[in-house]
């Protein structure tokens, strides 16, 4: 396989990394029917830890299958499948050298009422199961935020060491943060950057609205409109060095198949790299999640 020049120049802004974590980004950016493009679509699958089996699977029964979210992955050409411990696990070796995973090694619930993840799996586990990258989730403005930045530091070195990307997911959440700056525009942007400084290979975060949440930030963003979605992102994008590092953003909620090509598209337009998502696609049945993973992949090439 030939690494094209859109994939050589994203590895090309990681200065310090080791040949085995280009490596391992590289079969994230070669893989699927995006590959080779510079844009992703990742599959993430941690809804049960977070949300519960039920809230997550019950609207279709097929998904309470690990080896069902493997083969959507595979099936509609993605770029990777990101889950946690037991869901690797349950399909790792069926499906082995076939798709680029992610082991989500951070996890929460829904009972819990801290701002904060459990540590519940280690760059060992991603050696053993052969993932291309660990992923962490942080929660900016949490109590526990320098905690949890402690952890990712230890981890994202010990994953470095052995060639294994890292995928930060960042949620302002908590602290003096209002529901809506959960999603402000500076916020994400922030938080954004936070995860670039961290350390992560690929960033994951919400798509903002064009609220401003920090009363000594509204000056920085006075004079600009920022109603396209595509600005917004934009923002972001540029917030992670400039472009520097891979930026790409979460589904989120389930909503209509419009919004989630329209999302695409704002995020194709404002230059982010691709989408991570998940309910929206394994929530739908099979045939349905399919066509709009191939709506997608054609958006994010530039032939819708």
């Amino acid at each position: 396989m030939t690494m094209t020049p859109a994939v050589k120049a994203i590895l090309d802004n990681y200065e310090s990394d080791n040949p085995g974590v280009k490596a391992n980004l590289a079969r994230i950016l070669m893989q699927g029917r995006l590959g080779g493009t510079g844009k992703l679509i990742i599959l993430p699958v941690d809804q049960g830890f977070e949300h519960g089996p039920a809230r997550s699977f019950a609207v279709n029964p097929d998904a309470y299958d690990p080896h069902y979210h493997y083969r959507l992955a595979l099936d509609a050409g993605m770029s990777a499948y990101a889950a946690p411990l037991g869901m690797i696990e349950a399909g790792a070796d069926s499906f082995a050298g076939q798709l680029p995973t992610i082991l989500k090694v951070n996890s929460a619930n829904s009972w819990a009422t801290a701002r904060d993840q459990a540590v519940t799996a280690g760059v060992d586990d991603a050696l053993r199961l052969g993932c291309a990258a660990i992923g962490f989730t942080v929660y900016p403005g949490s109590e526990h935020f320098f905690e949890l930045a402690e952890e990712i530091r230890e981890l994202s070195a010990q994953a470095k060491s052995v060639g294994i990307a890292t995928v930060i997911w960042s949620y302002p959440r908590g602290g003096e943060l209002s529901k809506d700056g959960e999603l402000a525009l500076d916020v994400g942007a922030y938080a954004a950057h936070m995860a670039a400084l961290l350390g992560a290979h690929i960033i994951k975060v919400k798509l903002p609205s064009d609220h401003i949440e920090q009363k000594d930030a509204k000056k920085a963003y006075e004079g600009t409109d920022w109603a396209k979605q595509s600005d917004r992102v934009r923002h972001v994008v540029q917030s992670c060095f400039n472009g520097r590092r891979i930026v790409v953003f979460s589904g989120g909620a389930a909503k209509g198949a419009d919004a989630v090509y329209q999302d695409a598209r704002d995020i194709r337009d404002g230059g982010g790299n691709g989408s991570i998502i998940g309910r929206n696609t394994f929530q739908r049945p099979r045939a349905e999640a399919l066509a709009m993973l191939d709506k997608l992949v054609r958006i994010y090439k530039n032939e819708e």
